[in-house]
């Protein structure tokens, strides 16, 4: 349909332009993929007559803005010169057949910077009536780009938020649409104050059911792209921020009490060396070289006390401190020696009794022994007394009986 509008157009231009050039470019707008290799073409037809000693073919580009300037690409002679413009060198040239009126326009590897307004103009000397150029528009298709979405806002209870999505590449420009699902997964119905413009979805006073997933799909007539966003509607007291904030607070707290902490610990143990050093010092120099106590000496002069110095007025309050300390100890060990005394009498008492208890031990052994020895003795004197007995009869034989052996024992008298 666009192809007979426009054959029709040309027809009537040319009827209305009789004995005049006309210049046309079949179609008003060029579709193409970016990276194409494309050819634009443009046909030109002079007034009747005989041909044209000189043809000049021009082509040049204009931006979409209001105020583009006009670019010259190319200019070509019949006479076979063409001069191109540095910028696009290597990247058009130009196919003219003035028998057959051609003047096509090759562009290869277009880019978006190729998305403009291009111009054929044809200049015969001699015939400047009629319609000498003609304007066509080149559209550079690309896809959408993956869209970016963002958060424009604090994600709190009862504030208003911006969800914004944006390709930065995509010609046509893309259209963008966006749709929401609640925390579920699950579709929902749009709130009537949300609007949505230009990749912006606006939302007003939301809560926690505004919470959940949304998608945005950015669009033109090659293909789409789309980008994913959750949101989670908080409360104020559970901002991420301000809880970050206050651990981050409370850790320095804590790092600044550890330090004063670990100072004054330094401090006071630096102290106690002070005082231990000054302790020693003083009992070293407490006695004078010829043995004399410096304290007497200082006891027998008490009016040099107002003339002495800061450092021998603190010497006196460590030696008080000193002998203060040394006097519990004393005491101290004044008590242990008293326990240790009531221990030794308890152990005497005990060893008293133990030899009470040996005496008593003892005599009756010795009671024991004695009756043991008079019970021998009198079994013996009679063994003895029987003996007698039984010599009387036999007397002349009492000498010539053997000697007493030498393991008999020994009478004694156990009375003395």
């Amino acid at each position: 349909m666009e192809g007979w509008i426009s054959s029709l157009t040309l027809l009537c231009l040319v009827l209305s332009g009789v004995g005049a050039i006309q210049v046309v470019i079949p179609e008003l707008v060029y579709e193409y993929a970016r990276g194409d290799n494309i050819t634009l073409p443009c046909t030109f037809t002079p007034k009747p007559g005989p041909a044209p000693s000189l043809v000049i073919v021009s082509w040049s580009v204009e931006g979409l803005e209001a105020d583009a300037e006009e670019l010259l690409i190319l200019t070509h002679y019949s006479t076979g010169t063409t001069d191109i413009t540095q910028i696009y060198e290597g990247r058009v040239s130009v196919a003219v057949d003035i028998p057959t009126g051609k003047a096509n326009l090759k562009l290869s590897s277009i880019t978006l910077a190729d998305n403009k307004n291009f111009k054929c103009r044809v200049q015969i000397p001699g015939d400047d009536e009629g319609r000498p150029l003609d304007t066509a528009r080149l559209v550079v298709l690309v896809a959408p780009s993956t869209p970016i979405c963002k958060i424009q806002g604090k994600a709190e209870y009862g504030q208003n938020i911006n969800l914004t999505c944006v390709s930065e590449e995509g010609s046509p420009p893309p259209t963008y649409s966006w749709e929401s699902r609640d925390v579920r997964n699950m579709p929902r119905v749009r709130d009537p104050r949300t609007t949505d413009k230009g990749g912006i979805l606006s939302l007003y006073n939301i809560s926690k059911d505004t919470s959940g997933f949304y998608t945005c799909t950015s669009r033109n007539k090659i293909r789409a792209a789309t980008c994913n966003i959750t949101l989670a509607v908080m409360p104020p007291s559970m901002n991420i921020g301000s809880t970050a904030g206050i651990i981050a607070a409370v850790a320095g707290l804590l790092v600044i009490l550890i330090i004063i902490i670990y100072c004054c610990c330094c401090r006071k143990k630096k102290e106690d060396e002070e005082y231990a050093m000054g302790v020693r010092e003083e009992e070293y120099h407490d006695k004078e070289p010829n043995g004399k106590s410096r304290r007497a000496e200082d006891a027998r002069s008490p009016d040099d006390s107002s003339v002495r110095s800061p450092d021998d007025r603190f010497d006196d309050r460590r030696s008080k401190d000193y002998d203060d300390r040394r006097s519990d100890y004393d005491d101290r060990r004044k008590d242990y020696d008293d326990r240790r005394s009531d221990y030794d009498d308890r152990r005497s008492d005990l060893d008293d009794r133990r030899d009470r208890y040996s005496d008593r031990n003892e005599r009756y052994d010795d009671n024991r022994h004695y009756d043991d020895e008079r019970r021998y003795n009198d079994q013996r004197d009679r063994r003895y007394d029987d003996d007698d007995r039984y010599d009387e009869p036999y007397d002349d034989r009492n000498r010539d009986r053997p000697p007493v052996p030498n393991n008999k024992p020994a009478r004694r008298d156990y009375h003395d």
